[in-house]
């Protein structure tokens, strides 16, 4: 099952996800599209509904500048997602449904994808999912939430041929 209509916009201000990763934009866009089609039923979304949400490719800086401006941390973040949307909220069909925006930093994937000896490009994948996950009302505050988030990352990952990424190794 694939969202009915998906409008995924992907804006890559930072130069550096280019030269990392050529394909990005289309690795966001699949990343965002499985999220979407495993997770709208789960939270009541018709698989006919049009959606609309963007990602940008920031760098640490500007992750930084928005954390600290709507969450209060002055740090930056491997990825943000500002749901426009709260699950349950109905809409008229005619309407998209404007799901919100996901931010992700360069620097801060780039050095969580060596330090955990990762493909660069699988931990993108599944931050993005991650983020569009949460635009969709998922969360992992609780355990029980946690473990649920993990499991559909895992097997939409795992889909896309991207290993386990809460699997521990040693």
């Amino acid at each position: 099952m694939t969202p009915g209509i998906a409008t995924i916009e992907v804006i890559c201000p930072c130069a550096a996800w280019r030269r990392a990763c050529p394909e990005a934009k289309e690795l966001a866009r699949t990343g965002a599209a499985l999220a979407l089609a495993r997770g709208m039923p789960a939270v009541g979304i018709a698989s006919e509904k049009a959606i609309e949400l963007s990602i940008t490719l920031s760098d640490d800086d500007g992750a930084r500048r928005l954390n600290r401006r709507w969450r209060g941390v002055d740090r930056s973040t491997n990825v943000l997602a500002f749901p426009a949307w709260a699950p349950g909220a109905s809409l008229p069909a005619e309407i998209p449904l404007l799901l919100g925006d996901v931010v992700l930093a360069f620097e801060t994937v780039a050095r969580e994808a060596e330090e955990q000896g990762k493909q660069f490009a699988d931990h993108f994948f599944h931050l993005v999912v991650h983020g569009v996950l949460h635009l969709l009302g998922y969360d992992h505050h609780t355990e029980g939430d946690a473990v649920a988030m993990e499991a559909l990352e895992t097997s939409i990952l795992e889909n896309f041929g991207v290993a386990d990424p809460y699997r521990l190794t040693m």
